[in-house]
């Protein structure tokens, strides 16, 4: 079976509107954007509950972490072609800035790497230019099945 045909099996969009209604994701408004191969997107819409300083308008750093453990989370399950319960062992940050107050952060989060019980992610966090990131981010995460 090729990689394409893998990861046809997991519908990463079906997926996150499932989780868009439940649990920490959902509380947070995380929702799907895009995926390839290896690679998931989602968005975590500007709001109001998600201000960390209310002088700033500026997002907390915590929401755009979750964001980027959830899109490295679905890239892993897209890359194996299915769900399978995992556990972040290890998610460095690298906050390179804020989020400009108003903007949706974009998470975009590859799996590069995966072994029978461990696989290996990294991504970017941007509010709408790629070449000006909010963070990037490295990780493991170990499955519990």
């Amino acid at each position: 079976m090729s990689v394409a045909e893998l990861s046809s099996a997991f519908d990463p969009q079906r997926f996150m509107s499932f989780v868009r209604r439940v649990g920490h994701g959902g509380a947070l408004g995380i929702d799907y954007v895009a995926h390839g191969e290896d690679w998931a997107e989602l968005s975590l819409p500007y709001d109001n509950k998600l201000i960390g300083m209310p002088a700033t308008g500026i997002i907390a750093s915590g929401p755009i972490i979750s964001l980027m453990d959830m899109a490295t989370s679905v890239a892993i399950w897209v890359k194996l072609g299915r769900f399978r319960h995992q556990a972040t062992l290890d998610l460095r940050v690298d906050y390179l800035r804020p989020a400009a107050p108003g903007r949706t952060v974009i998470g975009r989060g590859e799996c590069y790497g995966v072994t029978r019980s461990i696989a290996f992610v990294r991504g970017m966090a941007h509010d709408g230019d790629q070449d000006d990131p909010v963070a990037h981010v490295t990780g493991t995460f170990m499955f519990t099945d």
